[in-house]
């Protein structure tokens, strides 16, 4: 690490406003919540004016360029300019940005809000005592029954043509909105001045600075340390494009993945001793990540085409472990993007299902995602992968029944997964279920049907309602719209008389029509019949030679 210099110092508000103006002083990518609310910048001028301290701010200035924020809500700030030194805030950005909005008298609409926030709304004091008053000076809206002025305004003033405040103020008030200006342009802001420091040395300030209690991300800290301005690589961007893309060269239906996959994928194929730990993953070289991010992403796409169309898996949702896709992508890199033998394919398949239902990621991630690519190069060259959880894996008959349907648990989306690869059909001869990750997410899913309605069964004083046996995968309009709360026995009946392939169709889901209780609703014998075909279907997955 280099050696670095903390240097105290100050500067007065009209030297942050021309810095920001300009570009000079900058907000590096991982800061978050960027500007306070119109309150909190509200009680921040009060302080200024009233000559308080409001705190040290730490300014940065690296050796070399890193990513900055572009844009707050639908605000727009300064690039950097060319040839210019640059500071990056690492305490105190939500004060100086909060003050930069004041002074630009900003309207912004935060990501996520409809209204906007607007910082010209906040306004000072006018009457003659104010100053002398415990009172505050500046609020964040007119007070009734006292005089006040907007404060960018204040901050705007030109005493030579007081004319422009296009108000109706006395002299005394012109004078008293001078004796503001000044105070708060002559304000001292403490700061320390950091130069010479490497991006780890700036991480680990910000993180003991940090009083929300966040850490930065893994992921933040190595978009920071990988951003080339020169190569035009910004990992965050890069990373945020391609799972908002609309077509099939982006994400969109696994936009949900963390993203410490692309992390561990990227160390698991760098690091020399196959490894993604947290300090493994920090000691990669950036243009060793720039040369092989494409190529990555690619594997990484594979993988998710595999899951999409082998598996079945068509959201990422019901994926068990967004892990899962580690291992996949690291055997489709190896394998230059081309599909399994049959061979591979079977070790490959006793994989994924044991991990999906063995809880294989709920223990070591790192440690366990070096093991399984162990075993992932096993498979490359088509030898026997020992596969060590098998033995932690629980799929008897009355384990599935006994297991409560939770949307969070990796065993009920493994189960989910079994179910997705049958690529279940709608009741109705609508065609098949579209699986959305949108209504997945929602605790009360509808793509999420209880064959049983669970009012249904609570009407008799039925237990076990949600048993994830009980579950199956069925369009959101049709749960909703059609079935609601009524018993197997009368939907089905229903459905029966206008489609002939209601057999065939309930089989996608792995229910007969015939030994399963439907027409005479009697749960426990659904529950067991279901049971003993899911039970087996997933012991031969497990089990596949």
């Amino acid at each position: 690490m280099a050696s670095v210099k903390a240097e105290p110092g100050h500067k007065k508000y009209d030297d942050l406003i021309d810095e920001m103006k300009e570009g000079q002083i900058q907000i590096p990518k991982f800061q978050r919540d960027l500007v306070w609310s119109i309150d909190k910048t509200a009680d921040l001028l009060d302080s200024i004016l009233k000559g308080y301290p409001i705190g040290t701010f730490i300014l940065w200035e690296p050796k070399e360029r890193f990513d900055q924020v572009k844009k707050i809500g639908d605000w727009s700030l300064p690039e950097i300019p060319e040839g210019k030194s640059v500071n990056y805030v690492l305490d105190g950005q939500q004060r100086i940005v909060s003050l930069y909005a004041v002074y630009q008298g900003k309207s912004i609409t935060k990501s996520g809000k409809k209204t906007a926030t607007d910082y010209k709304k906040i306004v000072v004091n006018l009457d003659k005592d104010a100053l002398a008053s415990d009172a505050k000076i500046v609020t964040a809206k007119r007070v009734k029954g006292k005089r006040s002025i907007s404060l960018h305004k204040v901050l705007k003033f030109d005493i030579t043509k007081p004319e422009k405040l296009e108000e109706n103020v006395s002299p005394d008030e012109i004078g008293m909105i001078a004796q503001y200006q000044k105070k708060i342009e002559n304000y001292l802001f403490s700061i320390i001045f950091l130069k010479q420091a490497d991006i780890d040395l700036a991480v680990e300030v910000f993180n003991r600075i940090n009083t929300t209690g966040k850490q930065l991300t893994p992921f933040e800290i190595m978009s920071a340390k990988t951003y080339d301005e020169g190569r035009g690589f910004d990992m965050q961007d890069r990373w945020d494009k391609l799972v908002k893309k609309e077509n099939e060269y982006g994400l969109k239906d696994y936009n949900g993945i963390s993203n410490m996959v692309i992390l561990y994928l990227l160390s698991l194929l760098i690091s020399p001793s196959t490894e993604c730990k947290a300090k493994t993953i920090y000691s990669l070289k950036k243009d060793d990540i720039i040369d092989k991010w494409d190529a990555v992403i690619d594997a990484l796409k594979c993988a998710i085409g595999d899951f999409q169309s082998y598996y079945k898996i068509p959201v990422s949702r019901i994926l068990p472990y967004d892990y899962l896709l580690v291992p996949f992508a690291y055997f489709f890199h190896k394998n230059e993007n081309q599909q399994p033998n049959y061979q591979q394919r079977k070790w490959l398949d006793q994989y994924f299902w044991s991990a999906a239902l063995s809880g294989r990621y709920s223990g070591p991630v790192q440690t366990n995602l070096a093991q399984d690519v162990r075993d992932i190069q096993k498979i490359l060259h088509d030898n026997y992968p020992e596969i060590r959880y098998k033995d932690n894996i629980r799929i008897a008959p009355q384990t599935l029944i006994e297991t409560q349907f939770n949307k969070s648990s990796s065993y009920c989306k493994a189960v989910l997964c079994l179910l997705a690869s049958k690529e279940p059909h709608n009741f109705d001869r609508s065609g098949k279920v579209i699986l959305d990750n949108s209504f997945l997410q929602q605790s009360n899913s509808k793509n999420d049907h209880h064959f049983f309605p669970k009012a249904a069964l609570k009407s008799k004083g039925i237990s076990n309602e949600n048993s994830l046996m009980n579950i199956t995968l069925i369009s959101d309009d049709l749960n909703k719209n059609v079935i609601g709360s009524k018993w197997p026995s009368n939907y089905i009946a229903g459905f029966k008389e206008e489609n002939t392939e209601i057999d065939s169709i309930l089989e996608t889901h792995f229910i007969k029509q015939n030994g399963f209780g439907i027409e005479n609703d009697d749960y426990k014998t659904f529950l067991e019949a279901r049971a003993k075909l899911i039970s087996a279907a997933l012991k031969s997955k497990i089990d596949s030679d």
